[in-house]
């Protein structure tokens, strides 16, 4: 079974595990006489790491495929401040020989617990309306086991089992905190809306050894399949107020504020302002601290290059927290 993971993986150690082929590339060398090495990304539960084929790459290529669990032989070095796996020998992994929970992150929280919170917030609901259309689906025991495992993303954030349910609660919160501050927003709408808003994403992905898109995932997207899941339930309640329908299904459609962002409206009432930035707060709050937490060497103050949000993130020096007061410097 595996020992070896991403994250305890250092330059000059010896390689010998599984792991999961999240991307295969065969690329030209500069000289192109030499024909071809095959470029992998390497992952598990706790990170990924680049691995190249040097030798025979076209025909190593052809002895497995993108999505599989391999078995690996090679050696880590670090080249260009670029750490990776130079691959000696590759296979594919036999029925047995791996588990997969050792290839799928989970969240760290308490799946009991935060559906115990998803209720008490379904408690807070007072109106009966949009009270009743919540417990439509969190009665459903099939929903919330979807529900409870999904990922809430593939790779930007929360990006691992249990990861949807993780992320509904911290809008959830959030939300209780802005509404403190802004007392005009409707209460009842606001929390239905954070509890619903991405419901979707239960049939937007799949999930066996890594988080992938389902084909109608692909091809309609999370947005558009929970305002279809928000719809069907709303057809079965013939007294549900129209006005409130269409203030909740707005939410949902707007809820990534932008088009660019696969919005297919900007928010145009305060509950949905309100859900979509508290959302997007979630969203990157987690994404910074997941790329800090994972890093592969804590010894260095910055984070790897992360190219979808085109920087380096800064983690701290070791040791910096510790400080004693006088040596902060004065209070500003």
């Amino acid at each position: 079974m595996k020992e070896q993971f991403i994250r305890d993986l250092r330059p000059g150690d010896r390689v010998l595990s599984f792991f999961l082929v999240r991307y295969k590339q065969l690329e030209p060398f500069r000289d192109r006489t030499r024909g071809e090495f095959l470029t992998l990304i390497l992952a598990d539960r706790t990170g990924e790491v680049l691995a190249r084929v040097w030798e025979d790459a076209p025909a190593v290529a052809e002895t497995f495929q993108e999505g599989q669990v391999v078995k690996v032989l090679g050696r880590m070095e670090e080249y260009l401040d670029r750490w990776q796996v130079i691959v000696e020998k590759i296979r594919p992994a036999e029925e047995g020989e791996y588990d997969l929970a050792d290839f799928l992150p989970a969240t760290e929280r308490d799946m009991g617990e935060m559906l115990a919170e998803v209720r008490q917030t379904i408690d807070e609901v007072k109106n009966p309306h949009l009270r009743a259309l919540l417990l439509r689906f969190f009665d459903d025991p099939e929903f919330v086991a979807r529900f409870s495992r999904a990922p809430a993303a593939r790779r930007v954030h929360h990006a691992y089992l249990g990861g949807l349910l993780e992320h509904t609660l911290e809008v959830v919160h959030l939300c209780r905190s802005l509404m403190e501050l802004y007392p005009q927003i409707h209460h009842d709408l606001l929390l239905t809306g954070a509890l619903l808003h991405d419901v979707g994403k239960t049939r937007e992905f799949v999930y066996e050894t890594d988080i992938a898109y389902s084909d109608e995932g692909r091809l309609l997207g999370h947005v558009v399949l929970s305002l279809e899941m928000v719809d069907a339930a709303l057809a079965e309640m013939e007294d549900f107020p129209e006005e409130l329908a269409l203030r909740l299904r707005h939410m949902i459609v707007s809820h990534h504020g932008r088009y660019e962002w696969g919005s297919p409206r900007r928010p145009k009432t305060l509950e949905a302002a309100a859900l979509h930035y508290v959302e997007n707060l979630s969203a990157q709050v987690n994404r910074f601290h997941r790329i800090i937490a994972t890093r592969r060497d804590r010894t260095r103050p910055w984070t790897e290059y992360d190219t979808l949000l085109r920087r380096f993130l800064y983690a701290g020096r070791e040791g910096e927290e510790d400080l004693p007061a006088e040596e902060e410097g004065p209070a500003a």
